[in-house]
């Protein structure tokens, strides 16, 4: 079962949330049958996606990562609701290329780097919240630590992880997420940074047993940390056969008298590859 924990510094400087997000990612390659690399990309968008929408405030809010680098991966969406449960989709679920320079899985060069990491919140005002910076180097943590900086001018360690086995499941996944809270000063800045000088991958202390709330003590060991809350989010999708009408009947008529022409209509959502079938009846009572 995946795990999240929340803490603050007890000065409340600095706030520190973590996830083992192993059975999340593992479930997400199950569905969508992803290669080793595919499934490190869509694993830490997940992941970091979870983290993110577990810090919004209302019961309804909703966050979507959309990470575009034109490679051959094509898109990677994460979306997650206020309780960190996340579903997602890569466009190429099957990508083959050589390992990278350091001899790990290329994820910058799967996802590519010549476009844009997109984060938009639904906060259930009028508009939603949409915040674009250019992709900075395609492996992720890294892009999304520059959008904390850019679009919200918050200093932010951002680490994410998915080690993969050589059957293609997954042995580990997880992320923390560090910020600097107003008021932090730059001897705070210097604790944050020597406490993470030296610190392992996430999925080495996953595969070590570490805990989140381990995580998050080993990421800020030079503080005393407090918990805030821990919960166990999940790979959730919220789709139904009446949210697919709803989506179908927005189409003109002559498109949906064509559709009532075949035999059968089947759709299939991209977040869990789960397929409803429509029959010219039911079309055509979409019809307005």
């Amino acid at each position: 079962m995946a795990k999240t924990v929340r803490m603050i510094t007890n000065d409340g400087a600095v706030s520190v949330i973590a996830v083992d997000s192993t059975d999340i990612v593992a479930y997400m390659e199950r569905i969508h049958c992803t290669s080793a690399v595919t499934s490190a990309a869509l694993g830490r968008l997940l992941t970091a996606a979870s983290m993110m929408g577990s810090q919004l405030k209302g019961e309804k809010d909703s966050l979507t990562l959309r990470l575009n680098g034109n490679g051959p991966a094509g898109p990677v969406v994460a979306v997650s609701d206020s309780s960190g449960n996340v579903r997602g989709y890569i466009g190429e679920p099957v990508v083959e290329i050589p390992l990278n320079k350091k001899g790990k899985l290329d994820v910058a060069g799967a996802v590519g780097k010549d476009g844009t990491l997109t984060v938009m919140m639904d906060l259930g005002l009028k508009e939603p919240y949409i915040g674009q910076v250019p992709i900075v180097s395609g492996e992720i943590a890294e892009d999304l630590t520059a959008y904390f900086a850019q679009s919200q001018q918050t200093p932010t360690v951002c680490a994410l992880g998915v080690l993969v086995n050589p059957d293609l499941s997954v042995k580990a996944a997880g992320g923390f997420i560090i910020q600097l809270l107003p008021g932090a000063g730059d001897d705070t800045i210097d604790l944050v940074e020597e406490s993470i000088r030296d610190i392992p991958p996430v999925t080495n202390m996953i595969t070590s047993g570490l805990s989140p709330e381990e995580i998050c003590r080993s990421a800020l060991k030079k503080f005393e940390l407090e918990k805030l809350d821990e919960f166990s989010p999940e790979y959730r999708c919220n789709c139904s056969k009446e949210r697919f009408a709803r989506g179908i009947a927005t189409l003109k008529n002559e498109d949906l008298e064509e559709m009532a022409q075949d035999p059968v209509t089947e759709v299939k959502c991209h977040f869990c590859n789960k397929k409803y079938r429509f029959s010219p009846q039911e079309i055509k009572k979409l019809m307005h």
